[in-house]
């Protein structure tokens, strides 16, 4: 017989009465069942609600099943799944129906797949949280299913290396033992004697109640597997402080088996790149980095000479006019940064200096800059260039940079800047 019970979004599910008998609460492998229609909706989406069904709603942390609703002469794929706010099962489906009425007898087919990795990824979830109570009373406080994979949120101002892999090594000890999980209702007084992991706040009679033999018991809506070893095995994958403590992500079962390999197809790559064995994958790469360090360092370096070196050359062939140096040079293949600390060159090495610089890859660029001392706003004069080629940037009274929308602008904008300096 069919439970009649709805499940709600809290860790800690409770039961409660529904208009829809939900088959998935005692029988998690069902993926085929027969209904009724009792109700056919086309806004805002097409959707059907049933009498009974084994779609589980999205629910408790654990995402929704997808699957095909038939009939004789119609295939409507299901796409999504959840609880209505009086206590039915909604069903989503890809389009409308062409000839489904209320009273219509439809036959369900669950994707099986995607709800066997479910039951792992939330069975997982109940053995790990229990893990940590068990080794180190760490409580979950909330759970999270992705479609690629899932976390506990544990209220623990501190987590170490240590005690993630403890709790880690527990769990799969208890899945490798391939302990019974049984499934039983309870009244909320019989349940609060029986020491669950987590009460469930919400005042309902009766409970749904998760039970791994010998190692954990909780109150849980979800679907699940029989035995601890249907999970297959838990990885644990990262540690996060969050704001209400902290976040560990795992994955179980196929999920994990996919995450090793993608994880060891990538490591394999990596080290046939360094020519190096897996293991020695981060040796290499720090080695890389301190190495890129040094060269990125020796390269300012040499831009700082080469700066200072076409900056003294540049003054000593520029003559004045006015009392001060105007210089104008258009660069190839040089980066902002270099057009900046030539301009600081420029302008420090010679104090009546006005730089109006430009570059023509890999972006064309403008620097405009003035010795200390010299009356014209270069942030003034850029804006007012930029505007006239429809360029962007800015900058203070005596360094401004910008940037061009192509090539061609860079001429009628240096001189136009040229033009507004010698008036």
């Amino acid at each position: 017989m069919a439970s009649s019970r709805t499940v709600h979004t809290t860790v800690g599910t409770i039961v409660a009465p529904s208009m829809t008998q939900r088959l998935y609460y005692h029988d998690s492998f069902l993926y085929t069942f027969d209904a009724a229609v009792q109700e056919v909706l086309e806004s805002p989406r097409p959707a059907l609600l049933l009498d009974r069904t084994a779609f589980y709603p999205t629910s408790g942390g654990q995402v929704f099943d997808t699957g095909v609703i038939s009939t004789e002469s119609e295939n409507l794929k299901v796409t999504e799944v959840a609880d209505t706010e009086d206590g039915r099962v909604i069903h989503y489906l890809e389009g409308p129906s062409k000839e489904i009425k209320p009273g219509a007898k439809i036959h369900g087919q669950i994707d099986a797949t995607r709800r066997r990795d479910h039951m792992q990824q939330h069975s997982g979830q109940h053995v790990l949280s229990a893990a940590f109570v068990r080794r180190f009373d760490l409580h979950t406080v909330s759970f999270h299913m992705a479609d690629d994979y899932c976390s506990i949120d544990l209220d623990t101002p501190t987590l170490t290396k240590v005690q993630i892999e403890e709790a880690e090594r527990l769990a799969n000890e208890i899945i490798l033992e391939n302990r019974p999980v049984e499934i039983r209702f309870v009244t909320r007084e019989v349940a609060s004697n029986l020491g669950l992991r987590k009460i469930p706040v919400a005042d309902r009679d009766e409970l749904r109640i998760i039970d791994i033999r010998d190692f954990d018991l909780s109150a849980c809506g979800g679907t699940h597997v029989n035995q601890t070893g249907q999970i297959g095995c838990i990885l644990l994958r990262k540690a996060e402080k969050v704001r209400q403590g902290w976040r560990v992500e795992f994955v179980a079962g196929q999920r994990a088996v996919a995450t090793a390999r993608r994880d060891f197809t990538t490591l394999t790559e990596t080290a046939g790149l360094f020519s190096a064995h897996i293991y020695d994958v981060p040796q290499q790469a720090r080695k890389s980095l301190d190495e890129i360090r040094s060269l990125r360092k020796q390269r300012e370096q040499s831009l700082e000479e080469l700066a200072e070196a076409q900056a003294t050359a540049v003054l000593a062939e520029t003559t004045e006019t006015n009392g001060r140096k105007l210089v104008f040079r258009t660069f190839a293949d040089r980066e902002m940064n270099f057009l900046k600390l030539l301009a600081q060159k420029l302008t420090r090495l010679a104090p009546n200096t006005v730089a109006l610089l430009a570059a023509t890859s890999p972006q064309p660029s403008l620097v405009f800059a003035q010795s200390a001392g010299q009356p014209f706003d270069m942030g003034a004069l850029m804006k007012e260039t930029l505007a006239k080629v429809g360029g962007r940037g800015g900058g203070s009274k005596d360094m401004a940079q910008g940037g061009l929308p192509n090539t061609d602008a860079i001429v009628p904008a240096v001189e136009h800047a040229g033009t507004v300096l010698r008036q």
